[in-house]
């Protein structure tokens, strides 16, 4: 008679925040048996991917496009459901519409299932050629670090380069990925027109980081969206979000809004001293469950933190060891955001728009130093031009957005004036037409989202060393997790889906 194995016992988690990142994780927990409750501050769930309405008009306030679908199709597919049964994406063409201060412009069309992109017509001779290798090397990029970087933990408290190196097959993986060199100097090594380099520069800015700074690797990203396109949810991203939440309520997660977790709590241990409650006394120190802010408890296995790293070892389970090492990160750049509700049509305008500033140095150099830029390069989301439920008939619905410092001190909603002025410059003349304007300082994205500064992504990839400064996604207490854009590997909607991956890839391994 065979003997009996005895069922591993589930575990109970908490998950503090319902961003992207924590619901994705709280899906993918429930789906292996294990109950599941998120705990979000805020009344709506989604964290930074937000929706505003006022008047007919609707606006995306977080992220605007969805690449790499194939994360959230995995994901609905390993609860029982398809994404295309929840959500209707509309693939963009043109993806992106550039305009440089010469009055010269760039339509990058849909994606056309290779890494490739047709040279824009303001390009000279040979800058075809120069275009297709540097987006075919992105490639390259991306195939090394899907395999390498997003596709596991790194090893230790923090992540290290050696748990990267450890995965590449040949050296030749190094090479390819270029972690010394920085994205602008690649750029312009590889590309003949000032504009495109301006143009492959701009990707370190989908990582709140400065292309002078952030490495060549982030060249990935041009490729991946040539690849794989970018997609527009029908309605607007917070179908995406909704999706997600139908989704997790389907596989039963406990959804709880409006509820402030105020600390992790940890079973007791004797005490020699230390820096932090997860470094104390004799035994290995162990989640027991959540503080809630109406002073009530809930127990818990496990918990995996959905917040900025910052908060959650600044307030959460005060640790100065680890949040010495959150702080060694550098801070992603925060943003200004413009709700524009614009009565009649804007000739011209595509989905995306970007103007680019006169100097990428001279806008990152006063970013750099704390600064808002003269001359921000500025980026606007009008996503009634492919949907006109977001906006009433015969207007649009202008999302603006810049960089900014991640200085709230320094970033007054008054900023606003400078960059509409310098939409005018380029020829947008929005004021005739303005219904209302609303503006999302840093400050209100700090307070929001309890982001020190209101650093969009938490941590930059500037420096060579960064991505390696990030929090690990295993936490520094047993039983703590941590998903989400904060985290291993970075933020932004594919990357925080991947991070609840690996959170629960690792809890399925974890002596918990």
């Amino acid at each position: 008679m065979r003997p009996t194995v005895p069922q591993r016992p589930r575990a109970t988690v908490a998950v503090i925040g319902g961003g992207v990142g924590g619901l994705a994780a709280a899906i993918r927990l429930a789906v292996a048996g294990h109950p599941v409750t998120v705990f979000e501050r805020n009344d709506q769930l989604g964290g930074k991917l937000g929706v505003h309405q006022r008047d007919g008009y609707s606006f995306d306030t977080g992220p605007s496009l969805v690449t790499m679908p194939a994360v959230f199709e995995e994901l609905f597919a390993l609860a029982g459901r398809r994404l295309a049964d929840e959500v209707d994406l509309i693939g963009l063409d043109p993806q992106f519409r550039y305009r440089w201060p010469d009055g010269t412009m760039w339509d990058v069309p849909a994606a056309t299932g290779r890494t490739g992109l047709p040279s824009p017509i303001f390009s000279g001779p040979g800058d075809a050629d120069r275009l297709e290798r540097f987006v075919a090397t992105g490639g390259a990029m991306w195939d090394v670090s899907e395999r390498t970087f997003f596709a596991g933990p790194m090893s230790g408290a923090m992540t290290g380069p050696l748990s990267l190196v450890r995965r590449m097959r040949s050296p030749r993986d190094l090479t390819t990925i270029r972690p010394l060199t920085s994205l602008h100097a690649f750029a312009q090594r590889q590309l003949g027109d000032p504009r495109l380099v301006q143009w492959a520069s701009r990707y370190a800015t989908y990582s709140g980081s400065s292309p002078f700074r952030a490495p060549a690797t982030l060249a990935c990203i041009p490729a991946i969206e040539a690849r794989y396109g970018c997609w527009y949810p029908r309605g607007g991203l917070g179908e995406l979000r909704d999706a997600l939440v139908r989704l997790a309520t389907r596989v039963g997660v406990d959804l709880i809004t409006g509820t402030d977790v105020t600390r992790i709590a940890l079973h007791p241990g004797r005490t020699r001293g230390g820096a932090g409650p997860c470094h104390r006394g004799t035994t290995d120190p162990q989640v027991r469950g959540v503080e809630l802010a109406d002073g009530s408890f809930h127990p818990a296995d496990i918990v995996v933190a959905n917040v900025d790293a910052d908060h959650l070892y600044g307030d959460l389970l005060p640790d100065r060891r680890a949040l010495r090492k959150v702080r060694r990160a550098p801070r992603s750049t925060s943003g200004l955001a413009i709700l524009a509700g614009v009565r009649g049509e804007t000739p011209g305008i595509a989905h995306h728009n970007v103007w680019f500033s006169e100097s990428y140095e001279q806008e990152f150099a006063q970013l750099s130093a704390g600064i808002p830029a003269d001359d921000p390069t500025i980026y606007a989301c009008v996503s009634s031009i492919t949907d006109p439920s977001q906006a009433p008939d015969g207007c649009e619905n202008w999302f603006i957005l810049v960089n900014t410092p991640p200085r709230p001190d320094r970033v007054p909603a008054s900023y606003a004036d400078v960059v509409l002025a310098r939409l005018a410059a380029h020829g947008v003349d929005l004021t005739g037409g303005l219904e209302f304007v609303e503006v999302i300082t840093p400050g209100d994205i700090e307070s929001k989202f309890r982001s020190r500064g209101g650093a969009i992504y938490g941590t930059s990839s500037d420096g060579r060393r960064a991505a390696f400064l990030r929090p690990a996604n295993r936490g520094s207490c047993r039983g703590l997790y941590l998903a989400g854009g904060s985290s291993h590997p970075g933020g932004g909607l594919p990357l925080v889906m991947i991070s609840a991956r690996i959170v629960a890839e690792i809890i399925a391994g974890d002596d918990w």
